[in-house]
């Protein structure tokens, strides 16, 4: 990647140390950037023509570009889980409403078992969610006291949400007077733990968790003027007319009254919405600029795979929508981008298209290092993608939501084809089902489960989606309520028998229904 260029009031890094640095056994460093919140459409190696994303996208056009990477669940307590371990979340028993991560299963995540074998371990960033001994007796306090600070080498994570102000980070703090803020902060991090690992002479393995461009929206002043005068595109899929075919129960979460309250719904707002986050998103990838330029400036470069995805979408009005955690594209499908200078020959900018997850980090970071994968993993390993080896790794991958509000419960599936989605909630309004054809209508505006010449391809979509039910059923763990959500989600359960087994604090959500009949 030595085309790659670090830009920023015309400096450019393009110091290079042509002297090897040597690792164990030759084995390659890893570094895995993930970032909050952040809509697969928001680079301009997937197509955006409004952004400057010049480094993620040298990633991305030298390594390979995966079109069609989903969060299985799709919010960042639950996404993080999933990267870490290789698990689905109920079996990871690990998001908000349900509980911390148990602690003999963070032992065998990917930061835990390179280190055992060798590696030198980092991690910065949100971490995002605890860890604790025994899950059942609850624990769910995310302090650092909750966290694995101990199992790492280098450690600049933060609990819960973390902060903009790098100052205010407990760990980071000390890059606050050079860095004020938080994204470019983790940067230079990256950079002082890369030095330190390279003289160690051990390979290494660095995860930075990106708070940015999570809310509250807080970009970096000095990348004011990138979009100041852009003009953001829409999508075909936005404003709430784009929304009127789906299901009612989409309408009762917090995503339908935040496309008023978060800006998408004037030409004004929604303009200055965009330029506010996609500043975020290029003070990313000013720090993925910083991490290359040391990795270069160390001479291990040509030795090291870079990892770049995120932990859920963002909808940016599409459907009418504000937010996440739906299982529509924009809510659930993110950037997933993998560099191994090792093989540039079958990289180049290669676009993969099979349906890949995030539950497949883990595995393919192990595979990169040599490691077997754990048959416990729900993840593969997408190495085989890399080197062209393979066209796939799964048929199909389950869309969770198990969050938020009653109305809001799902289990969707996704193929490379087509999205199956069962929105169980039933009170007031029946039970619904979606069918998009996604290679037909990729922006998800026809349902097509209610036409009778798609009756076969429901018919197999529904068997997948059943399958997944009995896997839930079979490996859920026992403590979250992750069992009795296997009976909330089973299609085949009429809701008047599984709606007492709806916790509590699980609010119906009719409010955000009826906020939009009243309109």
């Amino acid at each position: 990647m030595r085309s790659l260029i670090f830009v920023l009031s015309g400096l450019f890094f393009f110091s290079y140390q042509s002297p090897a640095v040597g690792n164990d056994e030759n084995r390659p460093n890893i570094v895995f950037l993930f970032t909050d919140d952040q809509a697969y459409d928001t680079l301009g190696c997937y197509g955006n023509p409004n952004v400057e994303t010049p480094n993620i996208d040298q990633l991305g056009n030298e390594g390979v570009i995966f079109d069609r990477h989903y969060d299985t669940t799709a919010i960042c307590m639950a996404s993080r889980a999933n990267v870490i371990s290789g698990l689905y979340e109920y079996r990871t028993g690990t998001n908000f409403m349900h509980g911390p991560m148990a602690r003999e299963l963070w032992q065998k995540s990917y930061p835990v078992l390179l280190r055992e074998a060798g590696y030198r371990t980092g991690f910065g960033g949100k971490f995002g969610f605890p860890v604790v001994d025994d899950p059942l007796k609850g624990g769910r306090e995310n302090t650092y006291a909750n966290l694995p600070v101990e199992d790492f080498d280098f450690w600049v994570g933060g609990t819960g949400q973390t902060s903009y102000r790098t100052d205010q980070n407990k760990y980071l703090a000390r890059f606050a007077d050079k860095y004020p803020h938080s994204t470019r902060a983790y940067g230079a991090a990256g950079q002082e733990f890369i030095r330190d690992s390279v003289a160690s002479g051990h390979p290494f393995c660095l995860t930075l968790f990106f708070k940015a461009p999570h809310r509250p929206v807080t970009p970096d002043p000095i990348f004011d003027h990138v979009y100041e005068d852009t003009v953001f595109r829409k999508l075909p899929n936005y404003g709430r007319a784009a929304g009127e075919h789906l299901a009612k129960q989409s309408r009762m979460g917090r995503q339908y009254p935040r496309f008023s309250s978060w800006g998408y719904h004037t030409e004004e707002s929604y303009q200055k919405a965009l330029r506010l986050y996609n500043q975020q998103i290029h003070g990313v990838d000013y720090a993925v600029g910083m991490i290359v330029a040391e990795l270069r400036r160390q001479g291990v470069e040509d030795n090291t795979v870079i990892l770049f995805s995120s932990d859920n979408g963002f909808f940016n009005g599409s459907h009418g929508f504000g937010s996440k955690v739906l299982p529509y594209e924009e809510g659930t499908r993110v950037p997933m981008i993998i560099y191994d200078p090792r093989s540039k020959s079958l990289g180049g900018g290669r676009r993969v298209s099979a349906v890949t997850g995030n539950v497949d980090v883990a595995a393919t970071i192990l595979d990169l290092a040599g490691l077997e994968t754990p048959q416990s993993m729900d993840g593969r390993s997408l190495v085989p993608l890399v080197r062209g080896e393979q066209a796939r790794v799964r048929h199909a991958l389950p869309l969770i939501n198990v969050w938020g509000t009653a109305g809001t419960l799902t289990l969707g599936v996704v193929t490379e084809t087509h999205k199956y989605i069962c929105w169980i909630y039933g009170e007031e309004f029946g039970p619904a089902e979606e069918l998009f054809d996604l290679k037909a209508d990729p922006y998800e505006l026809i349902n097509l489960a209610d036409q009778p010449e798609n009756r076969p391809i429901l018919e197999k979509m529904r068997a997948l989606h059943d399958g997944e039910i009995a896997l839930w059923k079979e490996r859920a763990v026992p403590y979250g309520d992750y069992r009795q959500f296997g009976k909330i989600l089973d299609r085949n359960i009429p809701w008047s028998e599984k709606k007492h087994l709806i916790p509590n604090r699980f609010p119906s959500g009719m409010r955000y229904y009826r906020e939009e009949i009243s309109n």
